[in-house]
Parts: C-alpha cells; sequence; structure tokens
C-alpha cells in the first residue's frame, strides 16, 4: 500500500501542467517540459519539470532538475520549496488543497489535540488552509491600494473563511468567519513561525467593520513577512502594504514587514547584511523603531539607512503620487553603490 505521499506525488503528476501553472506562472511550456529559472517562479530556463510520462519509474511525470543547482525532486518538492514550507504535513496540506482533495480524519485514538489558540502551531495550520491570491477578494484590496503584479508572492495567501474572534466576546460564544488575506511570517531561515490574517469585507473588497481587522498570530518577536531573493541588503519596515509599496518603487529590494512598530525595533537581520534599509512611517512610533535599531547595532558593521516617504507612509505615497515621482524622492536616501540596481527600471 502506498503512503499519503507518493499517492499524492502520484496524482499530483496526472496534473503536473496544472501544478507548473499555479506554482510556476513565470515559466513556460516547451515541448514535453515546464521551463522556468528555479523553485521561486524566477522567470529564466535553469529548471525543467516534465510533463508527459508515467506517474512514476523512470520517466515519470511531474519529476524536475535545476540544472543550476542540481536540485530535483517530485511535484511534493517542487511545491514545498516554492512555498517554503517545512514539514511533509503541511506540503501534503498544500496538494490536497490544489487536487481539491479532503484531508484524511485521524484514527481517534491517534487524534491530536487542537493546536493552542495563537500558537505557531495553529499559525502553520491556518497557513496550510490558505489558498494563493490569484482571482481572489485578496487580490482585489491590494489592486484598490495600488498594489499589483502579487500573484507570485509566496508569501500571501487567501482564506475565504478566516476565524474571528471579537475582544468582547464571550468564551463560550463561536468566532465569526470573514474572508482574511493571510502574511507568512517567517525568521531569517524562512521557517513559519506565524502568520498576520488582514479581515476583508466581501462586498467592498477593502477592510472588514471589524475593531481591530488585523491580527498576527504565533511568534513574531524578531520576525517578518519577507519578499524577495535574499542578498546583502534588505529593507524593513511596519506595515505590509507599506512595504508592498516599497517592493513596487524599488523592485529590486528585498523587503520585510515586521507588522509593528514594537516589533520592527526588535527585528533580527540576516547575520550576512551589509545595509539595512529601515522605512519609517511619518509618526513618532516610527521614529522610534528607527533609533532603536540604530542602537541596537551601533557597534556592529552593519550599515541602517532610513527611507523616509513624502506623506503618511509608502503606500500614501503610491496611491496619491506618481510613482516616478516616489522613486526620485527615494533617490537621494539611497546608498549611491545601490542606485544603479534598485532603481535600474528607470532607465532600462
Amino acid at each position: 500500500m502506498d503512503s499519503p505521499a507518493t499517492d499524492l506525488s502520484q496524482k499530483l503528476s496526472r496534473e503536473a501542467e496544472a501544478v507548473c501553472r499555479q506554482y510556476l506562472s513565470n515559466g513556460r511550456k516547451h515541448g514535453h517540459y515546464w521551463v522556468v529559472g528555479d523553485v521561486d517562479n524566477t522567470p529564466g530556463r535553469s529548471l525543467y519539470v516534465r510533463l508527459t510520462g508515467p506517474t512514476r519509474g523512470k520517466g515519470a511525470a511531474g519529476k524536475w532538475t535545476d540544472a543550476a543547482t542540481g536540485e530535483h525532486g517530485d511535484l511534493l518538492d517542487l511545491i514545498a520549496a516554492n512555498l517554503n514550507l517545512s514539514t511533509l504535513r503541511d506540503t501534503l496540506d498544500e496538494a490536497r488543497r490544489f487536487l481539491s482533495l479532503p484531508r484524511p480524519e485521524p484514527p481517534a485514538t491517534q487524534r491530536q489535540d487542537q493546536a493552542p489558540q495563537g500558537s505557531s502551531e495553529a499559525a502553520r495550520r491556518l497557513w496550510a488552509m490558505g489558498q494563493p491570491i490569484a482571482g481572489t477578494l485578496a487580490e482585489r484590496y491590494l489592486s484598490a491600494r495600488g498594489l499589483t503584479n502579487l500573484r507570485s508572492v509566496s508569501a500571501l495567501r487567501f482564506h475565504p473563511n478566516c476565524y474571528y474572534r471579537r475582544e468582547d466576546a464571550d468564551a463560550n460564544d463561536p468566532p465569526d468567519a470573514w474572508p482574511a488575506l493571510l502574511a507568512k511570517v517567517t525568521d531569517t531561515a524562512g521557517t513559519l513561525t506565524g502568520v498576520h490574517r488582514t479581515w476583508l469585507d466581501p462586498q467592498t473588497a477593502e477592510k472588514a467593520p471589524l475593531d481591530p481587522n488585523r491580527k498576527a498570530m504565533g511568534n513574531l518577536l524578531g520576525h517578518a513577512v519577507r519578499m524577495g531573493q535574499q542578498s546583502d541588503i534588505l529593507a524593513v519596515g511596519e506595515g505590509l502594504e507599506t512595504m508592498l509599496s516599497l517592493r513596487l518603487a524599488l523592485a529590486g529590494l528585498p523587503i520585510a514587514a515586521a507588522l509593528s512598530g514594537n516589533h520592527l525595533a526588535a527585528f533580527d537581520p540576516p547575520t550576512d547584511l551589509r545595509r539595512l534599509y529601515v522605512a519609517i512611517d511619518n509618526d513618532d512610533t516610527g521614529q522610534a523603531a528607527f533609533d532603536a535599531l540604530t542602537d541596537r547595532f551601533a557597534d556592529s558593521e552593519l550599515h541602517l539607512l532610513p527611507l523616509r516617504p513624502m506623506l503618511d507612509d509608502f503606500n500614501g505615497d503610491l496611491r496619491n503620487c506618481d510613482i516616478h515621482e516616489m522613486r526620485s524622492h527615494l533617490r537621494p536616501q539611497l546608498s549611491p553603490v545601490d542606485v544603479p540596481t534598485l532603481l535600474a527600471v528607470e532607465t532600462g
């Protein structure tokens, strides 16, 4: 009898092209293969996935190889690498979600206790229940804030019915359920430690009429929602929309959203980082977080550089100013060595 992983791998292999179109959307079909840059969905021709063949054995559909790195595997391995899933359970749950298969119920004698509310384990389970944002209410919400071309961002997902427990609710009252934008919080190694939720109004595609309409769960201290290829520079700030806006203006800059001023002050950057850009919201909290970071790394070789918006924050800049005006405002705040890379879009 095949294991659950083997069974799901074979089912995925029968849908190899659909899997590639979902998780490697920047690639293209070339004969019997899907060709893309790498497992992170970077455009290119290094990684190729076999689209036809038997479900197992030599020449099986779904087998892939990255010629640049030597990495290889099946479609379960590809999904885990693409979404940065750290456990087999999360990978199998994602495969079942893609295939529209129910999660099997464990025998009663083996049933695990429910994860503690707000724990990292609860965050991992919630994340596994999310789906890509393409075509969802979450994509509409982000687009209305000027944030586009986010379908390939693996740190964002959508949940159509995410529980919301009101602050004044009785302990025995059942929670409400609203659609929500999910953002994955990770440590420097890429391990999921928490999830940030933004509940949405299905009628307007704006934030839901809840107070508060954002909450985070799991272990957040020092961690962040991260996007972009790791390098020796990084930008970190508070809000998710703020940092997504900065990502649009400076497309070559990896970003991290710490989700609050207190968590920004406690952010742990990668150890091999040379320059840390800090997006400072135009308020006392933003300045205090930057000052705290400056004090923490005063004796280190890490160079901190502030990035200040024209208005309240960078999403306000994106929604109210021309993108070229936004880049012109940012140019003198960048280290000269980074200008050719981060603003190459202006002249490329």
